[in-house]
C-alpha cells in the first residue's frame, strides 16, 4: 500500500489515475458535474449539523458551555484539522497505490485509486474515517457530557463526512449481491465478476 499526495486537483477528470473498465460495468446513478456535487453535499451537511450541534447543546447544557466556551472552540479546529487525516485514513484502507487530492474551491477533498473492491470492503473505507473523528468521539461525550471537545469533535466530523455517506448509500442501493465497485476517474462503477454473472443468468 503507497499513499502519493497529489495536491490541487486541477479539475480534468482525465489527469486522475484510472485502469481499464471492466466488462459490463455499470457506471453509478450519481451526481456528475464536481462542482454541483460539491454544492449539494455542503449545503446538506447544514441541517445534520446543526442536529449534532443541537444534540451537544441539549447534552452538555448551556451554561456549562458558555463556561467552558475555548474548549469547544478547540474541537472546531482539531475537526478541521483532522480533515487531511480523515483523507489518509480513506487511502489506507486501499491495498494498493492510493492518491489524494484537494478541491478546496469546491469545498472537497478526495482519494483516488485504480483497484477494484467488494461492496462490503468499500463502505468499511468509506465509514472508517468517519467512525475514528465523528461518532466515536460524539458516543463517548453523549456517556461522557464533561467531554464537551470530543462532543464538538464529533458534531463537526460527522457532517463533514456527508459525502461518505452518500456514496455509501450509493453503494448499498444500486450494487447487486456479489458485485465489485471502482473508481475511474471521478465516477464510480459497479460489475459483477465472471462467476457471480453466469449465477445471475
Amino acid at each position: 500500500m503507497r499513499i502519493i499526495w497529489k495536491g490541487k486537483f486541477d479539475g480534468n477528470e482525465e489527469s486522475l489515475p484510472h485502469g481499464e473498465h471492466k466488462p459490463n460495468a455499470v457506471k453509478f446513478q450519481e451526481i456528475d458535474d464536481i462542482k454541483k456535487l460539491g454544492l449539494v453535499l455542503n449545503l446538506l451537511s447544514v441541517p445534520l449539523m446543526i442536529v449534532t450541534y443541537a444534540i451537544v447543546l441539549l447534552r452538555g447544557g448551556f451554561d456549562v458551555i458558555l463556561e467552558h466556551f475555548w474548549i469547544y472552540w478547540a474541537g472546531i479546529l482539531a475537526a478541521i484539522a483532522c480533515l487531511i487525516p480523515h483523507e489518509f485514513i480513506h487511502a489506507m484502507c486501499f491495498r494498493k497505490e492510493a492518491y489524494i487530492y484537494t478541491n478546496l474551491k469546491n469545498g472537497m477533498l478526495f482519494v483516488v485509486a485504480t483497484e477494484d473492491m467488494s461492496k462490503s470492503h468499500f463502505i468499511v473505507m468509506s465509514l472508517m474515517p468517519n467512525l475514528i473523528f465523528g461518532f466515536v468521539p460524539f458516543l463517548l461525550y453523549l456517556i461522557f457530557p464533561q467531554l464537551g471537545f470530543l462532543g464538538i469533535l464529533g458534531a463537526t466530523s460527522i457532517p463533514m463526512g456527508i459525502g461518505d455517506y452518500y456514496n455509501i448509500i450509493n453503494a448499498l442501493t444500486q450494487m447487486p449481491k456479489g458485485a465489485r465497485t471502482y473508481l475511474h476517474g471521478f465516477h464510480s462503477y459497479w460489475y459483477l465478476p465472471e462467476e457471480h454473472a453466469e449465477q445471475a443468468e
